[in-house]
């Protein structure tokens, strides 16, 4: 139990309507889920709004409610009234963790592509300067030693989780928590109370337009992460510091917000943290850095050009840090990847087959790029499909970008939900045409993901890359409203076994 009294004093902005000295026992969202003694906040949602439970969450005993909105049937009722109720959501169940963020140094990845791997690579180069770290991403939450899975599908978790694994990490003595902070997550207020101190922006592009409406308001939700720095709590000696990425359309945007610190990274622009060489090879990176402690030469294990940027990202958090250039070179070689991301699955085979998290277009791009760099004169071939209910503009366009980079496209299910998968695919279909694919030639359409899968490596020859984008790590696939299990990896594997490797 705990005082009223102290949550209402929590939230940013409330005005309060026959408030009395009470207990409150729980906060929760959900009517179905009240107990006596709870407080019942009132959250206007996507489809459904929650002030319609009002009226059942008093009947199953909220000894007070919080609303965005007056309500008649409130009566007497102690009421709390505010601007956003799901921020005040957040800051509730901060405060019934006694604020756990404002005991931690807390960093905020947020972009379209790369958040993890950049929260991983931060994490990494904390650790290496001897501090205890700990971190959330769309893969795990990971809290001293140990590991847990954040879900089904990427997405910062909701608020009360959120705040249970900050109280958590404050338990266990870290000092430092790296939280990749999706657009999702900043604007239905997930990450509210977090109390971040140095904001990092990997990059902008085409991506949850269904949700956010126009690029503009994607941005927009982006640029609340950066916002923030001005509305978090003060801690002894840390700056508010900003990471942006110089070569980014996103630039001219996020510089607009203040912060004690900006530091800016690029390849390609000028910068106060720059990539002067990289070099890539099926066996990583090296990157000689310019930075202003002067040169930095750094090796890493991540496949792929375009990780260059999630390096430099992590570099600039490590200056803005004092991490020592030894501990940033440690790091960085230390962080060997992250599971669905441009991840190998080798069971003895002659080919390369690789696993990868990318569903956008800057995403797709960069992957089959790669894939194009390790295949060399062999062949690539990409199996992928768009998610239902998601952004439609992109599918053509990754449509494009498939025909023009992999010599094979098999178009399959992922994550249609509720939306045709004859539908989904035929648009993507019309992109490969674009770039001059041909179907039975160029592209083909298996609906069943494991046989497109299995497709793929029965078509590969010595020497070629085989290379399943779209699902990364996540563990099930959307069929209209139903989650079934799935692993890419699983299938993979199970595919090559079928081809009689790794027996």
């Amino acid at each position: 139990m705990i005082a009223g009294d102290v949550l209402i004093q929590a939230l940013p902005q409330v005005q309060t309507r026959h408030w009395r000295p009470l207990e409150i026992g729980r906060v929760v969202c959900d009517s179905r889920q009240v107990e006596p003694g709870d407080l019942f906040v009132a959250i206007p949602g996507v489809n459904v709004d929650g002030h319609r439970f009002v009226p059942a969450a008093l009947q199953a005993g909220a000894a007070a409610v919080v609303v965005e909105r007056e309500l008649a049937e409130l009566g007497g009722v102690p009421t709390a009234l505010v601007p956003d109720a799901r921020q005040a959501f957040a800051y509730l169940h901060a405060a019934l963790r006694g604020f756990p963020a404002r005991a931690l140094r807390v960093i905020g990845v947020t972009g379209t592509d790369g958040k993890t791997t950049t929260t991983r690579l931060i994490a990494s180069l904390l650790r290496a300067a001897g501090h205890r770290v700990g971190a959330v991403d769309s893969v795990a939450a990971v809290i001293g030693d140990a590991a847990k899975p954040t879900g089904f599908h990427t997405t910062t978790p909701d608020a009360p989780e959120m705040q249970a694994y900050l109280a958590e990490m404050v338990e266990a003595g870290v000092e430092y928590a790296v939280l990749e902070s999706t657009s999702h997550g900043l604007a239905q207020q997930r990450v509210a109370a977090c109390e971040y101190d140095v904001a990092v922006i990997t990059n902008i592009t085409h991506e949850h337009l269904d949700y956010h409406g126009t690029y503009e308001a994607y941005r927009a939700a982006k640029g609340m992460l950066f916002q923030a720095l001005s509305t978090s709590a003060r801690k002894p000696d840390m700056l508010k510091v900003a990471v942006l990425n110089a070569d980014d359309a996103s630039y001219a945007f996020m510089r607009q917000f203040p912060a004690d610190r900006q530091i800016t990274y690029a390849v390609n622009a000028q910068a106060e943290v720059v990539a002067e060489e990289v070099a890539a090879s099926p066996a990583g990176l090296h990157i000689a850095v310019r930075w202003p402690q002067g040169q930095l030469h750094l090796t890493s294990p991540l496949v792929g050009r375009y990780n260059a940027y999630n390096i430099l990202a992590a570099v600039s958090v490590g200056l803005s840090q004092g991490v020592s250039p030894e501990a940033i070179q440690e790091g960085v070689a230390a962080m060997s990847g992250v599971e669905g991301r441009m991840e190998r699955i080798d069971l003895g085979q002659p080919f390369t087959v690789i696993v990868d998290f990318a569903h956008t277009p800057n995403a797709l791009e960069n992957a089959l790029s790669t894939a194009r760099d390790l295949a060399g004169e062999h062949k690539v071939t990409v199996v992928f499909g768009c998610a239902g209910l998601r952004d439609r503009a992109k599918r053509p366009w990754m449509g494009e970008i498939a025909g023009r980079l992999a010599d094979r496209t098999i178009l399959t299910a992922e994550d249609p939900r509720t939306e045709s998968l004859a539908q989904i695919t035929a648009e993507i279909a019309a992109g490969c045409e674009k770039a001059g694919a041909q179907e039975g030639v160029g592209y083909w359409r298996v609906d069943d993901r494991g046989e497109a899968i299995a497709l793929a490596l029965a078509m590969a020859e010595p020497g070629d890359v085989v290379i399943a984008t779209g699902k990364g790590h996540e563990r099930s696939l959307c069929f209209g409203t139903t989650e079934y299990p799935w692993s890419d990896q699983d299938a993979a594997r199970e595919a090559l076994r079928g081809l009689g490797y790794g027996e």
